[in-house]
Formats: structure tokens, C-alpha cells, sequence
């Protein structure tokens, strides 16, 4: 069959959105599709895939394949990206819009330019920082500065849940990092039994933070919603950066604003369309 796609990205975290509305798509073939679409050799090229469905409680519902094929819960850049186009392409055409995800429907106001948007701020609900809910396996009821061994060595980690499990672990000089080979360390160490993304933190300031992130199902990407918020979160809890205000993260693909309180965090950033095309595929 013919199928129209668009490639958008958010700093750099790039996927393939299809048209839920147009075309029915099962998990099984999604998760086929996620894998073809996203090779960047053979494929279109991105970080995975993201279909946008109809909803029965928000404007249009979510779901997101990594590169690998397995599904994830939550994207903080592709809910962005999520919400541009259902403004872009009239699906709903309104500044305030919700988005139903696999962690909830998120509310996301978009600002606009030349009638299409351009940037988007996303309330992306509290942290959770009890690792039953990360999940992880272990006997404590959290992990802040916690003391945690792998293969390369022990680190000081906190982790965390943004819908999604994240472990941040801070330091300096992060881009000298090999991180193709400490990322898979952390992704598939016995105690997080659902994997788990990582992010690799340098502190500038109370309100100031760099970051690379190793995501689960898709490695090293050029920036990670969630991951940021988490960065943030656990940079607040363990004292480096402000509550309740601001915080900017640079990333590989661009800086992305973060506001953390207990009760919400809210993640700003583009949302940008690279391009349209159709292709041929067998479902």
C-alpha cells in the first residue's frame, strides 16, 4: 500500500508520524514499521515511530515505537511534535490541546508563527521517584545519590519516573563519554527488568545543565523530553539546580526549558516538520 509520512523532530529527536487518522495500523505492524522506517540506512532514518490515532478523551492519541521495535510509554519531543501537527493539519485547531499517551493524557500549549507552531510547552506531571513504580528491583524505597555498581565502575545515581524509567547520574565533562559503551550497561543491568533510559549530567549552574542521554531501544539520541525533566528533577532533589523555576538543558540537537516543582513539570521546546513523502509497504 501507499503510505504518507511525515518527519518532524524536536532538538533533534527525530521520528516518522503516520496518520492514524487515515490509515489502521496493529501494534504487530507497527512494531514491523518502526524498525524499517527508522533505519537510517535503508529506511527513512529516525529515532523510531509515532502514530497518531483518534481518541475517545483528548484530541488525538499518541503511541510511539522505538527503533528497535518495542513500544514506549511516553516522548516528551514527539508529543511536541504530536501536537504541531494536529494544529498543522486542523485535526484540532486550538492553542491549548491534550494528547493521550501511554502515561496519560498531557496537556500542551502551542505557540504559533504564520499559522503553524513552532514551539510548544508540555505539562508533563509530577516525578516519581519510588522505585516500584520505575520500576527497579531492589530493597530500597528510592535511589537519590545512590551508590550504584556496573561493569565500568560505580556510580552516583538518581532514579526516577516520568512515565517513563530514567536514571541520572552526574559528572564532568560529559562529551568526552564513550557512551556506546557504558549506555547498554545501564540499559540492561538485572535491576531494571523494563530497561531503563540514562542520563549523563554536567551542572553549570542553578539553572543551567548539559546533557547525553543513552535511551532505551534506541541508544545515544540527540535529546531525549523526558529525560530532560528527569535531569532536572534529580538535579532539584539533590541540590544542584532551583525548584520552581527555569532550568535550561542543553542537549546534542538543541536546548529544551524545564520548570520543576513537586506537584509538575513543564518542558518547552520546537517542534519542527523536516519534510512529507509517501512510499510503498507491505502491512
Amino acid at each position: 500500500m501507499e503510505l504518507t509520512f511525515t518527519k518532524m523532530q524536536g532538538a533533534g529527536n527525530d521520528y516518522v508520524y503516520i496518520n492514524g487518522f487515515d490509515y489502521t495500523i496493529t501494534p504487530s505492524q507497527a512494531e514491523k514499521l518502526a524498525v524499517k522506517l527508522a533505519d537510517r540506512h535503508f529506511g527513512i532514518g529516525g529515532d523510531g515511530l509515532v502514530i497518531i490515532d483518534p481518541s475517545d478523551i483528548a484530541d488525538a492519541k499518541m503511541r510511539m515505537y522505538n527503533a528497535d521495535g518495542s513500544e514506549g510509554n511516553m516522548c516528551g519531543n514527539a508529543i511536541r511534535c504530536v501536537a504541531k501537527y494536529v494544529y498543522d493539519y486542523a485535526i484540532a485547531k486550538k492553542e491549548q490541546l491534550m494528547i493521550e499517551s501511554k502515561s496519560g493524557v498531557k496537556p500542551i500549549t502551542v505557540s504559533t508563527e504564520n499559522n503553524q507552531v513552532h514551539l510548544a510547552t508540555v505539562e508533563m506531571g509530577a516525578a516519581n521517584f519510588n522505585t516500584p513504580a520505575i520500576p527497579v528491583l531492589t530493597e530500597e524505597t528510592q535511589w537519590i545519590d545512590y551508590s550504584f555498581e556496573t561493569a565500568h565502575g560505580v556510580y552516583q545515581v538518581t532514579a526516577l519516573s516520568m512515565g517513563n524509567p530514567h536514571l541520572v547520574t552526574f559528572m564532568k565533562d560529559i562529551h568526552t563519554l564513550r557512551l556506546s559503551e557504558i549506555g547498554p550497561l545501564f540499559e540492561h543491568h538485572s535491576a531494571f527488568p523494563e530497561r531503563i533510559n540514562t542520563e549523563f549530567v554536567e551542572v553549570h549552574s542553578n539553572q543551567e545543565i548539559s546533557m547525553r542521554v543513552w535511551e532505551r531501544g534506541s541508544g545515544e539520541t540527540l535529546a531525549c523530553g523526558t529525560g530532560a525533566c528527569a535531569a532536572v528533577a534529580a538535579a532539584v532533589v539533590n541540590g544542584y539546580c532551583l525548584s520552581d523555576s527555569w532550568v535550561t538543558v542543553h542537549l546534542l540537537g538543541g536546548d529544551l526549558e524545564i520548570y520543576y516543582s513537586k506537584e509538575q513539570i513543564y518542558m518547552k521546546g520546537p517542534a519542527v516538520e523536516v519534510f512529507t513523502g509517501q512510499l510503498n509497504i507491505s502491512l
